[in-house]
This record gives structure tokens, sequence and C-alpha cells, in this order.
């Protein structure tokens, strides 16, 4: 027996398995971490990709805004932000030039302690911060629609300074290919409909995790942010991209810079050589960690690495997942649909019917139950997670294999992910 200990919420996990079942335990490739964080910054925005550095672009006295990632996001810009406001500071932007918009998505919004907690105190105290609520209709601008028939409505805080800075990391995500990029301002800054239509193509088999052009979802993105970027290139404002990868444990590897779409396609580059992981052949068991908080705030964020740790698990078999969810489902309707609904097929054929967003979720949590048992290691409520349609919820690794035996047998084979919100499992061959 091996103990192994996973992160799970805010703390960490520990149990006990027969190391002989274990046929891969999947980790990020060994990959040297940013020893000097503002350098690393700074090299990034004096030596962009696609476009001018960044003294080039800034004028003294112009206007600035930044659009930094919510809490569900891991993107640690209390260590970046600090060194861009500053550095825009030696280039001649006062403090009351600049503010930061929260690119929340349909996320709820955002207290003020967060806020802080996500720029730091230093910036948060300097700088105007403001959530982007995609409720609130008058706060969006139109910029015509997509061939896809998207309306682009973009919050209006972002489309009158004269650089606008997009912030965050890069993942791999289940149906729009990567995070970081465009998603900053689609979804990230745009109005419930706009969100609503592009999301609506996930439903479409060639959306997917890794996948850019040719999916549908990324591909309406790419073209609703044109738009408004075509847009804001007519009024004289610059659109710079700032993007990070971290490893498993939050530290900073690389970082990008320069034109929102050239940085971030090589970037993309740089994230599937350190997520992406072969395995010699799928398992009966995939026991996943999330990665902890915020990764497992809720059921809502969990269900990204559900995506990553199936592509791990033969047919029929079970998936583990630690996710603490200290916030619960993290959406009303998602937990809505599933107990209103009751089953896969309805909910499958409801979203189909009609996407609305939430409900997306329970569509995207329960059609992995065609493939695999998920058993949830967890502080949800045990009433809620039976209404989602999992298999179980315990407290206890070792709980959840005494339970996965019922679907696979004692003799069974097991794939480990510590890190399953990050790394992608690739069958070799």
């Amino acid at each position: 027996m091996k103990e192994y200990t996973f992160h799970y919420g805010r703390g960490t996990k520990r149990f006990s398995l027969d190391e002989s079942k274990v046929i891969k335990e999947i980790r990020m490739p060994e990959t040297p971490v940013m020893e000097d964080i503002p350098k690393g910054v700074l090299d990034a925005i004096y030596h962009p990709i696609g476009t001018e550095p960044i003294d080039k672009l800034i004028k003294p006295g112009q206007t600035v805004t930044f659009i930094c990632n919510d809490p569900t996001r891991v993107a640690n810009s209390f260590d970046f932000m600090p060194v861009l406001v500053n550095e825009l500071n030696k280039l001649g932007i006062p403090d009351e030039n600049m503010q930061i918009v929260f690119s929340l998505g349909t996320h709820r919004l955002m207290t003020h302690e967060e806020m802080v907690e996500g720029v730091g105190a230093e910036v948060a105290g300097r700088i105007k911060m403001f959530n982007s609520d995609a409720k609130i209709a008058e706060d969006f601008e139109y910029f015509g629609a997509t061939s896809r028939f998207t309306p682009v409505l973009i919050n209006k805080r972002i489309c009158h300074s004269d650089h606008i800075i997009l912030t965050g990391t890069i993942v791999h995500h289940y149906f729009s290919g990567y995070g970081g990029g465009r998603k900053a301002v689609l979804p990230g800054c745009a109005a419930m409909e706009t969100v609503r239509h592009n999301h609506s193509f996930m439903l479409d088999p060639a959306s997917g995790i890794g996948k850019m052009e040719g999916n549908p979802v990324y591909d309406d993105q790419m073209e609703g942010v044109a738009l408004w970027a075509e847009a804001m290139k007519k009024r004289g404002t610059s659109v710079f991209l700032f993007n990070a990868i971290l490893d498993a444990e939050h530290r900073f590897l690389r970082m990008f810079a320069g034109d929102y779409i050239a940085a971030h396609k090589e970037a993309c580059k740089f994230v599937d050589q350190v997520y992406g992981v072969k395995i010699p052949k799928q398992a009966d068991v995939v026991i996943a960690s999330c990665g902890g908080y915020p990764k497992d705030i809720n059921v809502y964020q969990m269900q990204k690495t559900m995506d990553n740790a199936v592509l791990a698990c033969r047919e029929g078999g079970v998936v583990i997942l630690l996710a603490e969810c200290e916030e619960g489902s993290g959406s009303a309707v998602l937990e809505e649909t599933c107990k209103r609904l009751g089953s896969i097929e309805a909910i499958e054929k409801e979203i189909k019917d009609r996407f609305v967003i939430g409900a997306n979720k329970a569509y995207a949590v329960t059609r992995l139950f065609k493939k695999a048992h998920f058993i949830l290691v967890t502080a949800l409520d045990r009433q809620m997670a039976k209404d989602m349609l999992f298999d179980g919820a315990v407290d206890t690794v070792e709980e959840a294999l005494a339970a996965a035996e019922n679907y696979v047998g004692k003799d069974y084979s097991v794939v480990l992910m510590p890190t399953g919100s990050l790394t992608v499992p690739l069958v070799e061959g």
C-alpha cells in the first residue's frame, strides 16, 4: 500500500492504495519555474509577439483598461498587476487613467474583498475596479453579429479607453479549445445573450478540448472579438494581450504578450507541451483531483476536471473525483434543471431544444455519465449530488474505491490524476 496526498479545497486529502494497481500517475512534465516574476512580466511586454513593445504603444496621459480574471480561474493577477501598473506609471499613465474590469462572463458578481484579493491590495487601493455583469443590458454596446448570428454585445467599460490589456492564464477548455486570449472579452465581458448563443455551439461534436479552428465555439468567439477589435481600432484603441501559464502549484512557467491572436496561439502550443500527458491505456478507475480551490469551488467549475479525467477512463469504468465544492453547485439553474428533469436523456433533449446558461452545465456534467460512473469525494450536500445524478458522494477516497468495486470488481487498474484540471490524458498510439 502506498499513501497519496491530493489537493482538496483549501487543504488536502490523503488516501492509501495498492501501488500495483496504478498503471500511470499523470503529472505535468518537469518544467523550469519562473524565478523572477517582475522580470518575466517586463520581458513579455517589451518583447511581444505580433505587435510593438508596450513603450511604443503607450503615450503619456492616455487611458488604459485591464481585463482580469474572476476567482474561479487561477491567474495570480496579484503577482503581475503591480508590475504592469507601475510600468505604465513610468510610461506616463497615472493611476486615475487606469481601471480594471473583471471578466465574469455569466458568473456571480465579485465582492470588493475578492477584487482586492485578486489583484492585490496595492493595486486595488490605486485603481478603479468594476464587475462585468452580463445581466445588465444597458451596460453593453452592440458591435454587430457573427456569421453564426451571435449578437456581439460587449461591456461599455472596455470600449472607451486608449488601450485594452487582456490578462489571464491559459489552460485547455472542454468545449472552446483553450482558455485565455479572446475569452477575456467573449465570454468574459459579454452580455448574457451573447454568451448564451455562443455557448450553444458546445452541442456541436466539432467543439472540444484543445480544438481551435474548426471548433464552432472558438471560431464564433474569434469572429465576435474581431468585430469588437476592429471597431476599437477605428476609435484609435489598441488591444494588447498578457497571458501566463502556471503549473499545478500555481507557479509561473511562461508569459506571453502581444497581439491577442498571435501571442495566444504561441502560448497554446506551450500549453500542449506542459499539460498533455501520455498514458499507456484507459483504466478501470481514475482518481482525480481538480487541484483544490478555486478549481473545485463548486460543481460548475469542477465539471472541467470531469472532462479531463474521463479521457483516462474506459467505457463503463469509474472516475473518483476529489472536489470539495465549498460553494455548492455554483448555479441554481444547474441544480433546478437536474432535479426537475431527472435523467441524462431528458436534460440532453431540453438543452438541444432550448439552450439556457446554467442548464448547459447540467448537460455538460451528465453527458459524461454515458461513458463512466462518477463518485465524488466531496462536502457537497448528499441530496444535491443525488439530484445531479452522480453515482455517489462520500467523505473519503477509500469509501469511493469500495463503491467503485460494484462497477469494476476488485481486480481493477488505476490512473491517478493529482492535477486533473490541468492535465489532459492522451492514450499512446
